[in-house]
């Protein structure tokens, strides 16, 4: 997978490990199950961990947690599933996340305005012909807020309210 965080390609710091592996020294990126059977023993770490939730799962079994992870990871393992979408807004609005949000899997170039507005403020993506536009410099913003969020209410558009212009 490769890093879209800033606007820019960048090198990911996190190692992402599954339930079982070893871990390595420096960040790591681990699954929500493991973070859960080994939770004292990850936040003693003298590293930074981070927690992969998958779309069927909670994001209230780690709220308490939120405060003291640097970073938080939500999957999207296929184009058709939008369920971090809201996991995002929950992250940001709900339980205050300040720290990275990013976004892993099949990433579509269509989505990232929209992932953006959702609080995600770093990709990193497996689809290739997103990351072939992102090369290219072609990098989607939205300038109509559907469903503002509170980081971006924006100015009401008086023939639609639902509607707000940046």
């Amino acid at each position: 997978m490769t890093l879209w965080k800033g606007g820019a390609f960048a090198v990911d710091e996190f190692v992402t490990v599954g339930e079982s592996d070893d871990l390595p020294d420096g960040p790591v990126l681990v699954p929500l199950k493991r973070f859960l059977a080994e939770h004292d023993a990850l936040l003693a770490r003298n590293e930074p961990v981070g927690v992969l939730l998958q779309p069927a799962e909670k994001l209230d079994d780690i709220a308490a947690d939120l405060p003291r992870l640097p970073l938080l990871a939500l999957a999207f393992p296929k184009f058709a599933d939008g369920r971090a979408f809201s996991l995002a807004r929950l992250a940001r609005e709900r339980h205050g996340f300040a720290g990275e949000l990013r976004a892993v899997g099949d990433i579509l170039f269509d989505r990232i305005a929209y992932m953006t507005r959702c609080g995600f403020d770093a990709l990193d993506i497996t689809n290739e012909p997103t990351l072939q536009a992102l090369r290219e410099g072609r990098v989607p913003v939205s300038h109509e807020l559907y469903q503002p969020t509170g980081r971006d209410r924006g100015t009401p558009d008086p023939t639609k309210p639902w509607r707000r212009r940046a």
